[in-house]
């Protein structure tokens, strides 16, 4: 059966660590996979890094760029020549790709989230293996998606992908760091992402190698949109189809029924929150156990500035996220309104705004 497949392949895998040049038996791998992928009838999008590894090689640079304008200059010189290699290897195969540089700020705006998903659809229509990396060159700090493991999530649930494969530097995720802990065990399935946290630990923790916190994070992002998500071996991408046959290989995160519209996937993985709502126990329960609108008197705190239509995590009062939803009102006028009735708000505002602070169908329960 044809599926939608987004593979994510970071910088460990793509370059050689001693001297930070491409890996090209590694990608030659990679390409021949995918176009395997694309010939067997799934439909395939790339999400690769690699462009500031490469600009560094390119440049004859010894250290990763600390300031954001030097990484976006080498980004800026890696990127082209990482599209190069990826099209001179899939132009042998016959492979058709296209280059896709996204910023935060196209899945935040609806318009824009509408049209990359149109994008995305028509080019997986015409056959062609999209390449996908944040624009570095352009981002700015305060919208950046931070890492390609928080970008492919969001691409994969942009697309309604049936799986996300994120290939790192280790074969599966393991209960200790396998290098230093001989009695680490290989986790092969997580049915909750929560209870791996509780018993892995967090950022602190030695149990992973780099970037294991921002994979966990991906694959709640993916599985919560329902998509199957794995960790497994950069360095053998010839992993994804075994792996797609029934193959016991890497750790495979259940996915979640897909609870979302497309809209109410946008609410949850486009947007970026600018405050935070606590809200009372009789809110909260109301909330998650009833699906109702939330009202200005189950709100004991705000946390933050922000304008009406913006995004807010509304929180319990232990601060435990519980929903994250569009607000009808900013946040000067919710310190007025907070804790009031709905019929008190033309009184302390002096217009009739809005029954509801945020309607439920602006509304994402995580709870």
């Amino acid at each position: 059966m044809a599926q939608t497949i987004v593979i994510k392949i970071g910088t460990s895998s793509l370059t050689q660590p001693e001297t930070g040049f491409l890996a090209l038996a590694t990608i030659a791998q990679l390409v021949e996979t995918l176009s395997q992928l694309r010939q067997q009838g799934h439909q395939v999008i790339l999400v690769s890094s690699g462009a500031v590894g490469v600009g560094c090689a390119r440049l004859g640079l010894t250290e990763r760029p600390r300031t954001i304008s030097m990484k976006q200059a080498v980004a800026a010189v890696g990127q082209g020549r990482l599209m190069r290699v990826y099209d001179d290897l899939f132009s042998v195969l016959g492979q058709p790709i296209a280059q896709v540089l996204l910023t935060r700020s196209d899945l935040v705006q609806r318009s824009r989230y509408v049209n990359a998903y149109r994008t995305f659809r028509q080019l997986l229509k015409l056959g062609v293996i999209p390449i996908v990396n944040e624009n570095d060159t352009l981002a700015i700090e305060e919208l950046k998606f931070g890492d390609n493991d928080t970008l492919s999530a969001m691409v994969a649930s942009l697309v309604e992908a049936d799986w996300l494969f994120l290939l790192t530097d280790v074969d599966r995720l393991y209960s200790a760091d396998p290098r230093h802990n001989p009695d680490a065990q290989p986790i092969l399935t997580v049915d909750s992402i929560d209870h791996l946290e509780a018993e892995v630990g967090d950022r602190g923790s030695t149990w992973g190698t780099g970037g294991m916190v921002t994979k966990i994070a991906a694959a709640r992002i993916a599985t919560t949109a329902g998509i199957r998500t794995v960790i497994t071996e950069g360095r053998s991408p010839q992993n994804i189809e075994k792996i797609l046959q029934g193959e016991s290989l890497g750790t495979q995160f259940e996915p979640q029924p897909r609870p979302f519209n497309a809209r109410k996937r946008w609410i949850a993985h486009g947007l970026v929150p600018a405050g935070k709502l606590y809200l009372d126990p009789g809110a909260v329960k109301a909330l998650c156990q009833s699906g109702r609108s939330l009202l200005a008197a189950g709100i004991k705190e705000i946390e933050g500035e922000f304008q009406t239509q913006d995004a807010v995590q509304l929180c319990d009062l232990a601060g435990q996220e519980i929903a994250r939803g569009i607000v009808n009102y900013g946040s000067g006028e919710l310190q007025q309104i907070l804790g009031h009735h709905s019929d008190e708000i033309f009184k302390i505002l002096g217009y009739a705004g809005e029954e509801t602070v945020v309607h439920r169908d602006n509304l994402v329960l995580s709870c």
